[in-house]
C-alpha cells in the first residue's frame, strides 16, 4: 500500500502513452472530421466526451491530442538535455573564466519564469510546434546545465580521470569516455521530473496561440478553441484540460519516485 499512488500514476501514464502511440485502438474516429448537424452535443453513448462547436468528437480529439502534447513535451526535454550537456561540459572544462561566464548566463536565465523565457524565445523563432518545442527546451536547459556542470566537476577530479590525463589520453577522449557517461544518471532522473513541466509549458504556449495551431488536436489548442463556448459546452474544455492535469500529475509522481529511488541508491 506504500506505493499505491505511484502504481496508479504509472498505470495512468501507461494508458496515456498507449493512446499517444496507438490512438486507433481507443477510437476509430477522425479528430478533424466536422459534423454541422452534431455541434455542441453533451456527452452520451455516441460521443463519450460530447462534441465541440464544429461537431468534432471531443473524445477522439483528446485521444489524438495525447500524441501531440506528449511529443512537444518529450522533444523539448530531449532538446533541453542536449543543450545542457554541451553547456554544462563547456562550463566544467573551460577554466575559471569560461565557467564563470557560462554559469552567470545560466543564473540570469533561471531568474526568469520558465513561461516568460519560453515566450521570449517564441518571439524570436516564431509560433508553431517547432518554435514552441525549442522555446520549452531553452527554458529548461539552464537548470539541466548546472546539474551537468556539477557532476562533470566531480568526475573530472576523480582518480581514474586524472590518471588517464596523466597517461597522455587526449582531454576530448577522456570527456567522451569518462566524464560524459557519468553525468547521465542524475540528469535522466531530473529529466523524468521535468517532463511534466515541459508538457504543461508546451500546452500553455498552444493555449496562447504560439504552439500547435488549430485544427491540430493538441490539448492546449483545444482549450483555446473551446473557451468561447464554456457557457454552452463546458465538456469541450473540461476533458482536454483534465487530461492535461492528470498527465502532468502522473509524469511528476512517477518521476519523483524514480528520483527518490536514485537518491536512495546513491546514499547507500
Amino acid at each position: 500500500m506504500k506505493h499505491t499512488g505511484t502504481v496508479i500514476a504509472a498505470l495512468l501514464l501507461g494508458l496515456i502513452l498507449a493512446a499517444a502511440a496507438f490512438p486507433g485502438l481507443l477510437t476509430g474516429g477522425d479528430p478533424t472530421a466536422t459534423d454541422p448537424l452534431a455541434t455542441l452535443l453533451p456527452p452520451d453513448a455516441a460521443h463519450f466526451f460530447g462534441t465541440d462547436q464544429l461537431g468534432r468528437d471531443v473524445f477522439t480529439r483528446v485521444v489524438y491530442g495525447a500524441r501531440h502534447s506528449l511529443a512537444i513535451g518529450a522533444a523539448a526535454t530531449v532538446g533541453g538535455l542536449l543543450i545542457a550537456v554541451v553547456w554544462g561540459l563547456l562550463a566544467a572544462l573551460s577554466g575559471r573564466f569560461g565557467d564563470a561566464v557560462l554559469m552567470r548566463v545560466a543564473d540570469a536565465l533561471l531568474a526568469l519564469p520558465g513561461l516568460l523565457l519560453a515566450l521570449l524565445v517564441v518571439l524570436i523563432t516564431g509560433k508553431g510546434v517547432i518554435g514552441a518545442t525549442l522555446a520549452v527546451a531553452v527554458g529548461i536547459a539552464p537548470g539541466f546545465a548546472r546539474v551537468v556542470r556539477a557532476q562533470a566537476l566531480v568526475v573530472r577530479r576523480s582518480g581514474y580521470v586524472e590518471a588517464a590525463i596523466g597517461l597522455g589520453v587526449p582531454r576530448p577522449l577522456v570527456t567522451l569516455r569518462h566524464v560524459l557517461p557519468n553525468t547521465f544518471g542524475p540528469l535522466l532522473v531530473l529529466a523524468s521530473v521535468t517532463l511534466g513541466i515541459s508538457i504543461s509549458t508546451g500546452a500553455a504556449l498552444s493555449y496562447l496561440g504560439l504552439g500547435a495551431q488549430p485544427p491540430t488536436p493538441e490539448w492546449g489548442a483545444m482549450l483555446t478553441e473551446s473557451q468561447g463556448f464554456l457557457h454552452l459546452a463546458w465538456w469541450a474544455a473540461l476533458f482536454p484540460g483534465l487530461m492535461l492535469v492528470l498527465t502532468v500529475i502522473a509524469v511528476t509522481v512517477v518521476g519523483r519516485h524514480a528520483q527518490n529511488r536514485s537518491e536512495g541508491r546513491y546514499a547507500s
